[in-house]
């Protein structure tokens, strides 16, 4: 079986790997479709390899095997790639917090009993049985496919919600911007602007929601200053993932107002503390989720809540892998949410 991995900067091999067989605690997943993420995005773009077990973590499929340990998960089930309960035991557990627990952290990004050696851009994947989580019957195999980003985005909002009323900002309008921008409204936010360079994604921004869509840098902190007569916005995420995005994101905030940061910058940001401490803003980061965010966020997908059709523009056959990420990565791509599909 062969499974397509980051072993360059900018290059995508096919490896070799023997048809997988289920651990103890293991699940054979066949893959229907698999997203590529911006971290995907990211490490096509450095240098060096990419971790194995992160390369192609946003999956969807079918169990066709499982371990003689297992009972949870059984032969025939949809599942979405997901993270473990906390555990219960580890130092952040015991301490009384749980939703900081070490072996959800470990899951989240495929270290210790999580790791594979490769990820979802293959026919099939071995994984621990609680790296999956059945999928909510009422999704479509795409909007299944999307559920991981848009947890990601679920727990980013649940952890620095806005206030009813609140005015939100969302810096870029990409797959997890748009997503955001979406949970923030049902969150309470009265209302959102989507702060995009692109045209194409302002507009989709604005289908989807957003009260305002205005290009990113100067112009944008003047309108966000005019709206809320000089004070700023009262939350704003950072979803744009660059370094200059970091301060900018303080700039249009409101004094007393809160920054959540979700996008990952590739390189060291230029910050000026000054205005931070002046401003006295309240800084929050998400990285992943929890176990029972998945089912929330399935359900406000199923729901019709969140719209993740509009986000997906494409999918691409795994042989095509390398033409998807150069279109993604080459800065000009009119496509959102790209999904790989190994059939």
């Amino acid at each position: 079986m062969k499974a397509a991995l980051i072993t360059e900067k900018e290059t995508i091999s096919f490896l070799e790997f023997e048809e997988p067989e289920p651990g103890a605690d293991q699940v054979v997943v066949d893959i229907t479709l698999c997203g590529i993420c911006g971290t995907d995005i990211h490490g096509y773009k450095t240098p060096g390899p990419m971790r194995s077990s992160i390369c192609g973590h946003e999956w969807t499929g079918v169990v066709s095997k499982t371990g003689v340990g297992v009972t949870r998960i059984t032969e025939g089930d949809r599942v979405v790639v997901s993270v473990p309960p906390s555990c219960g035991s580890c130092s952040a557990c015991l301490a009384g917090q749980m939703d900081k627990c070490m072996t959800v952290l470990e899951a989240t990004v495929g270290a210790g009993r999580f790791d594979t050696p490769h990820g979802g851009f293959a026919a099939q994947i071995a994984v621990n049985h609680w790296r999956t989580f059945l999928a909510d019957p009422r999704l479509t195999e795409i909007q299944a496919a999307q559920i991981e980003p848009t947890t990601i985005c679920f727990h980013a909002v649940r952890s620095t919600p806005p206030a009813l009323g609140d005015v939100v900002v969302v810096q870029g309008a990409g797959p997890i911007g748009l997503t955001t921008l979406q949970w923030a409204r049902v969150a309470g936010a009265e209302t959102l602007i989507a702060v995009e360079p692109d045209p194409n994604r302002r507009e989709v921004a604005l289908a989807l929601g957003a009260d305002h869509a205005v290009e990113a840098g100067d112009s944008a902190e003047e309108f966000v200053k005019d709206l809320t007569s000089g004070l700023g916005a009262d939350v704003v995420y950072e979803c744009a993932g660059v370094a200059p995005a970091l301060q900018s994101a303080v700039d249009l905030t409101r004094r007393g107002g809160k920054v959540s940061l979700i996008g990952l910058a590739a390189s060291d940001a230029i910050t000026k503390p000054a205005e931070w401490l002046r401003k006295e803003i309240s800084v929050f980061a998400s990285l992943g989720y929890t176990h029972e965010e998945f089912e929330m966020s399935m359900s406000y997908v199923a729901d019709g809540r969140v719209d993740l059709d509009a986000i997906h523009t494409g999918s691409f056959p795994l042989n095509d892998i390398e033409e998807a990420f150069s279109e993604l990565s080459s800065g000009v791509s009119e496509q959102l949410k790209v999904l790989i599909d190994p059939r």
